[in-house]
């Protein structure tokens, strides 16, 4: 029984070789399983290396191979010259390089437009790092000091007084606004028989307001007056300034109780306020003023690119917050604002800030080109930014919000602790792609009289020391190559930011 068991279940020969498994690792595994693994697979392959062939070839041809690398002028970029088909002319780019950064920024002042780009780095990369500490002290100083010290860098000037006297001056510019929208309605009426009375009766109202305000407002007006006429009126009014803030954070902080970490950090951000003020001379007149008609190149492209990101962020996320309210008059006007923004061209509202607007402001009150747009943009940006944040609120489950309820937090605190911090989170990819697109819309402030870096490009062209006929191209390879390095990096670190607030969610 032993023996016939055995020979059922025992080989009497060797098993047949099979074939070797088929290669799935390193090179060739990656083209058989990705690159050749079916007829269609092999097909767009094969469209794709002759779409590389015929592009990054003759780009690399063009940029590196018969590329030009010095020469003091067009003769240097010339096939006559060279003997050979010419590629880009890079000894272009080095003559023109500092126009191409700095615009028609006074050569001796460019060490201003350097240390800002300088303190714009240092400041910016502890908050791309999440390893490195005291992130809240690091934001403070780039969101709110860097602004202000890159202005009276860039621009110049100094400081004639403080708080109290820019109070004052706004309310004095708000009365002045009423009284004139009074005054011009009671002018109305005398052209209209029907509406007349009525106008005239707005009007006047309008004025009484106008006279209560300035009452209201004159000791306010009457320190300025004073504060002017000392021998010190900045340092004056700085201190009183410093005395009132201080005062108002101490009690709301808390008082004898609470209130004294508030006072510290009021007085040590004053200190730090007067510090940066006698540092750059800002008592005594400032730096020199430069116009923003001088700016230009890639300075005004980050200028307007960055404020724009910057402040569209608030923005957006207050009208998103609006567009949702329960109220009806703060839903209305979220809708209606970012409704009118989005329905109108950037090319328009460009130009609406920077001819148009000057129109409906006082005589008296001048607000800078440079400025205008900026708002133009800001404004324009924060619409499309709110409903990308509405996208990440309305992904949200109600359960948060009620649960935060259930707890006893406020409207307030769950909505900056619990639901602001998911939907931003979901919204990462939505919001930098509107980041990158704000950064490339820049070069539309050339049609008004701005020249970004497209615009000062532009304005090389027409130098006849330099007209080849691979300028041109050599100057858009130049400046493709600078839009792709911010964007590129913008997009690679919002992946970063996405991988590591999403990390629950990883395969």
């Amino acid at each position: 029984m032993t023996d016939i068991t055995a020979s059922s279940f025992v080989r009497q020969d060797l098993v047949p070789e099979r074939p070797a498994p088929v290669k799935t690792t390193g090179l060739i595994g990656f083209l058989r399983t990705r690159l050749f693994n079916s007829p269609t697979n092999i097909l767009l392959t094969v469209l794709g290396l002759l779409l590389l062939w015929y592009t990054i070839i003759p780009a690399l041809k063009f940029l590196l191979v018969d590329a030009v690398w010095s020469g003091k002028d067009r003769n240097a970029c010339l096939a006559e010259t060279v003997g050979h088909q010419v590629g880009a002319c890079w000894p272009y780019i080095q003559a023109k390089l500092t126009q191409l950064i700095y615009g028609f920024y006074p050569e001796a002042e460019r060490w201003r437009v350097n240390l800002t780009f300088i303190l714009a780095v240092v400041l910016l990369l502890p908050l791309l790092i999440p390893r490195l500490p005291a992130k809240g002290v690091n934001a403070s100083l780039f969101f709110f000091a860097f602004p202000v010290v890159a202005f009276f860098l860039l621009r110049g000037g100094g400081l004639a007084g403080f708080g109290v006297s820019w109070a004052a001056s706004l309310l004095q510019l708000f009365d002045d606004s009423i009284v004139n929208a009074g005054t011009v309605l009671v002018n109305l009426s005398q052209n209209s028989v029907i509406a007349g009375p009525l106008l005239w009766g707005i009007g006047k109202l309008i004025v009484l307001i106008g006279g209560l305000i300035g009452w209201v407002i004159f000791p306010l007006a009457w320190l300025r007056e004073q504060l002017q006429m000392s021998n010190q009126p900045l340092w004056f009014d700085f201190l009183l300034t410093t005395v009132i803030v201080s005062l108002i954070l101490f009690f709301l902080g808390g008082g004898l109780r609470t209130g004294h970490r508030a006072l510290l950090a009021s007085l040590a951000t004053f200190a730090g306020i007067a510090a940066v003020i006698k540092l750059m001379g800002l008592d005594r007149g400032g730096l020199q003023i430069v116009d923003t008609r001088l700016w230009g190149g890639l300075l005004v492209t980050l200028v307007v690119s960055v404020t724009g990101i910057v402040t569209s962020m608030p923005i957006g996320i207050a009208l998103a917050l609006g567009r949702r309210s329960t109220i009806p008059l703060i839903r209305i006007f979220s809708i209606a604002f970012i409704e009118f923004w989005r329905g109108v061209p950037l090319i328009t509202v460009l130009f609406f800030a920077t001819y148009m607007l000057p129109l409906f402001l006082p005589g008296n009150f001048n607000v800078d080109g440079l400025v205008r747009a900026l708002i133009g943009i800001a404004l324009f940006a924060g619409a499309y930014q709110a409903e990308v944040v509405r996208g990440g609120l309305a992904a949200i489950p109600r359960g948060q919000g009620e649960a935060a309820s259930a707890l006893g937090l406020s409207w307030w605190k769950t909505t900056s602790l619990i639901v602001m911090p998911q939907a931003l989170r979901h919204v990462i990819p939505g919001l930098v792609n509107s980041f990158i697109a704000l950064f490339k819309d820049t070069s539309l402030v050339s049609i008004v009289a701005l020249f970004d870096l497209l615009g000062s490009l532009h304005a090389t062209f027409s130098d006849p020391t330099w007209s080849t006929p691979t300028t041109a191209f050599t100057g858009f390879a130049f400046a493709g190559m600078i839009y792709f390095v911010f964007c590129f990096g913008m997009s690679r670190y919002s992946l970063f930011v996405e991988n590591r607030l999403n990390a629950h969610r990883r395969n």
